[in-house]
């Protein structure tokens, strides 16, 4: 048995499997018992239903999920990890292991309700928006990252961590902060705090224009300048100054306001109004 909520038990554990932490996979075992397991009660799954965990390490929250009833399905990338997690939960049916980078490998999976992931730092984000962008979007989401990812997620408009990757969770989220995680709680210990937060399913009633993801960047591309100024270097020489002017107009805008004082509504009528008048 492994001792998950121990930094020496774990130490020693991994010493005598001759396995490493790699930096580069952005490597932080969760060790605090209590927060594990009100991440995996928020998650909210029911016995039989399915849930997908990103980064398990070393199993700690796999074992809680397999106890609660859940079907699991584990992406992980460390050759030496998924050696461990084949040796743990091979012989469950209800733990299925997909090997490799996880930016890689969740699109030839059909997706689950429901996600689970002690995010690494360095994909965080990256995955999130990947998700979003491509239609991958779970009834719910339980994932602790960097506070600062954290607080960029569930700012609100005009406030100074709101951002094109706020726009992106609300797009299809509600999202809601759960708790800080103190840098203690992990093994090896980060340089920064995390946060656990939900993100509950709420789909547009009509799905949004192609150009809406990549419309919401371009305004918040140069954060100092203008969504006039914005949407010129996105439309490039393909529209005339009167076009532009135009979009805005019919939005109630003047051209002078900048991305971040935009609620999400505002984003998607002028990519409908783009979309219609392009």
């Amino acid at each position: 048995m492994i001792n998950h909520n121990s930094a020496s038990a774990l130490r020693t554990f991994l010493e005598s499997e001759k396995l490493g932490m790699q930096k580069k996979f952005g490597q932080n075992f969760l060790i605090n018992p209590a927060i594990r397991q009100t991440l995996v009660d928020e998650l909210g799954a029911g016995s039989g239903e399915e849930v997908w965990e990103v980064g398990p390490g070393l199993g700690a929250m796999t074992d809680l999920l397999l106890k609660n009833g859940n079907k699991v399905k584990a992406f992980e990338i460390d050759t030496g990890f998924i050696r461990i997690l084949k040796k743990i939960f091979n012989n469950n049916n209800d733990f299925t292991l997909i090997e490799g980078d996880v930016m890689k490998t969740w699109i030839t999976s059909f997706p689950a309700p429901y996600l689970l992931a002690n995010l690494p730092y360095n994909i965080a984000a990256a995955l999130l928006a990947d998700f979003i962008e491509k239609g991958c979007v779970f009834s719910r989401m339980v994932v602790t990252v960097q506070k600062e990812v954290a607080l960029r997620m569930v700012a609100k408009a005009g406030s100074a961590d709101y951002s094109s990757f706020s726009v992106l969770c609300a797009s299809m989220y509600k999202v809601k902060p759960l708790m800080t995680i103190k840098s203690s709680s992990f093994y090896p210990q980060p340089n920064v705090d995390s946060m656990g937060v939900l993100m509950e399913e709420n789909k547009p009633a009509e799905p949004y224009p192609k150009v809406f993801y990549p419309l919401v960047r371009a305004l918040f591309a140069s954060r100092r300048k203008t969504i006039k100024n914005n949407l010129t270097a996105f439309l490039a020489s393909s529209a005339s100054k009167l076009f532009i002017e135009s979009i805005f107009s019919e939005n109630g805008l003047t051209g002078m306001e900048r991305a971040e004082t935009l609620e999400l509504d505002r984003f998607l009528s002028l990519a409908r109004t783009l979309e219609k008048m392009g």
